[in-house]
């Protein structure tokens, strides 16, 4: 008997495998097609807002697509660096074959890893405990545990206007049969919808006509274990190139929103809201005269690139005008049309904050079965599945990240505590405190799970607390020194437009000023220093009054978290509960007071009465 299955090696299920097998467990990944083991058949990028912070936490965590990101990088790129801290997120712009080439390379040779390519028609389950999969060539396989992992290839149904076909993106096949067994479990599923846009000839679009955008001008990676000799080098990284619909564009989209699968009634799934199609942009922003469009080189072997936001399901002549009214795409050749994709994925109310179902020990469910859109957010939820299965199978307890803690945590507890009705996805705007979810502190909240769950080495381990102690140092050094005039302080403060003043100046309150970078005032000092130990320290200074305040209601708000609410509660019947509260609180059953409190139609009224009954029923 194996220790776990895997079925599906997208995003999700490669982090689920490797990190089951890394800790020493048996694993086995199913998936449909070996060649499309981590595959990108949306954008080919990894990271942006939000995205980006969860890439980094991954990283902490000890899993793999920092790494491999940073290796296939075609660009990197930081955004939102003119904001604070707390919205900084990087993004790359990446090989999307090679990505999925070095994924397969790495799931093929990992020790305690077996990758078959099969289909998964069934989910067997006894005394609601997982027990075996049956496959479509190899039959039964039994495990102590499962994840299931199957993104959008599950009873699939890819549509371009009337033309709707049953099978997978890109033309891969589909499964129906597992749909129809997970309903016989009694568990309940809902459709969901994405899309994506068109594909074009990289060598028919006339660059000149569209806006340069460069990445950027330093070394940048997700992973603290890159190194600079590891990615592609700034002067021979990709640029990408911004255009723009045209008022063509938007009169051939409002002539023809009958023929698109959407607007006609083919669709019966729900679309994600902040990822919508071109046509959905037309009919929400009405007003707006033009929507723009980033072209993506796709990887160094083709000759094609993305067409950024102009994703849609209308017919391919259709697609064709549409294209070709774009500035600098009117000569374009589409290799690839766009589509759209409807599938079946699985109510995350009836899945614990472990990523276990609630009603069969042993089965887990992570990535875009779960609701959620996007690879980052896939690849999350399938390493917090893996990482979650294998303390299970150790009996251990779950690893729950805090909202606090992780941008995956948020997603986590959104997604069980609220649910969703459509493709979810990460907004910075959804993390209460995301001044502590930060892109340059992700190990110091996360690295020590990565550690403990056999997921980082002892050496990274060292070299993290060697950080740590040198951003002390660093911080220590900035209260004890006094900076006088004779540095040439004083002449760097008036180009920041402060007056001269008499003096010396205590470097860690100087630092608080607006625009006074660490940096150079090292080198006002003519010192020698990192330059990651500086700009992290820089940010914990200047920001040092907004991340207490954070860290004190965060830390009110974990005492609600830390009062545990009993599995067994029959909250039908507990006096004074509103009827709304009681049926929420019934179906979602959550597993501490603070949850309960995230439930939308929980009124705090509600939360006090259940203080009240648990203090009652303390015995």
């Amino acid at each position: 008997m194996r220790d776990c299955i895997v079925v599906g090696a997208g995003h999700a299920g490669v982090e689920a495998a490797m990190a089951l097998a890394h800790a020493g467990k048996d694993t086995v990944l199913v998936t449909i097609k070996l060649e499309h083991i981590a595959k990108m058949p949306c954008n080919p990028s990894i990271g942006g807002p939000a995205k980006g912070v969860v890439v980094r936490e991954i990283d902490a965590l000890g899993g793999v697509m920092p790494k491999i990101a940073d290796k296939t990088a075609l660009q990197f790129k930081m955004l939102n660096t003119t904001k604070g801290p707390g919205v900084w997120n990087m993004r790359v712009q990446s090989d999307k074959l090679e990505y999925s080439r070095m994924m397969a390379d790495l799931c093929m040779h990992t020790d305690h890893l077996e990758v078959i390519e099969d289909i998964v028609e069934e989910v067997i389950c006894e005394e609601k405990k997982f027990k075996a999969v049956r496959l479509q060539k190899y039959g039964t396989i039994e495990a102590k545990a499962c994840i299931l992992t199957t993104g959008t290839y599950m009873d699939s149904t890819v549509m371009i206007s009337a033309d709707t076909r049953s099978e997978g993106p890109d033309g891969d096949r589909t499964t129906k049969d597992l749909s129809k067994s997970l309903r016989d479990l009694g568990l309940r599923l809902f459709r969901l919808k994405t899309g994506t846009p068109q594909r074009v000839l990289t060598s028919s679009i006339d660059f000149s006509k569209t806006k340069y955008e460069p990445g950027a001008q330093e070394f940048l990676r997700f992973s603290e274990e890159t190194k600079q000799e590891d990615v592609l080098p700034v002067d021979q990284q990709i640029a990408c190139h911004l255009t723009y619909t045209t008022p063509e564009t938007l009169q051939i989209i409002k002539e023809n929103l009958n023929k698109s699968s959407m607007y006609s009634g083919v669709v019966k799934g729900v679309g994600p809201r902040y990822c919508p199609s071109i046509e959905d942009k037309v009919v929400r922003f009405a007003d707006k005269e033009r929507h723009q469009l980033f072209l993506e080189p796709e990887s160094l072997s083709l000759n094609t690139t993305y067409i950024q936001g102009f994703s849609t399901s209308m017919p391919r002549d259709v697609q064709e005008k549409m294209v070709h009214s774009l500035i600098g795409l009117e000569n374009a050749k589409i290799v690839k049309y766009a589509y759209a994709i409807e599938y079946d994925a699985i109510d995350p109310l009836q899945v614990k904050a472990s990523l276990e179902l609630k009603d069969i020990s042993g089965l887990f469910i992570a990535g875009q079965i779960l609701g959620t859109s996007g690879y980052e957010e896939a690849a999350g939820l399938g390493l917090m599945a893996g990482i979650n299965a294998r303390r299970k199978l150790d009996e251990e307890e779950p690893l729950i990240l805090k909202r606090d803690e992780s941008y995956i945590g948020v997603m986590i507890d959104d997604l069980v505590t609220k649910g969703t009705n459509e493709p979810y996805r990460l907004l910075t705007s959804r993390a209460e405190y995301r001044l502590l979810l930060r892109h340059d502190n992700a190990d110091q909240r996360l690295i020590r799970y990565g550690y403990e769950n056999h997921l980082i080495s002892e050496e990274r381990y060292q070299d993290y607390l060697k950080k740590m102690d040198s951003i002390k140092d660093m911080k220590q050094f900035l209260m004890d020194c006094r900076i006088d005039r004779s540095t040439g302080v004083n002449d760097y403060l008036k180009e920041l437009g402060f007056e001269n003043e008499e003096g010396s100046h205590n470097a860690y309150e100087l630092l608080k000023r607006p625009g006074v970078k660490l940096c150079r005032l090292l080198d006002l000092l003519d010192m020698d220093y990192d330059k990651n130990i500086a700009e992290q320290s820089e940010i914990e200074i200047k920001y040092e009054g907004y991340i207490l305040k954070a860290r004190k209601e965060a830390d009110r708000m974990g005492k609600m978290d830390s009062v545990k609410l009993p599995e067994d509660i029959d909250y039908l019947h507990v006096d004074n509960l509103a009827l709304e509260a009681r049926q929420k609180l019934d179906q979602i059953r959550p597993a501490s007071l603070g949850q309960a409190s995230r439930i939308s139609g929980i009124n705090p009224s509600d939360i006090q009465v259940l203080a009240i009954w648990l203090k009652q029923n303390k015995g």
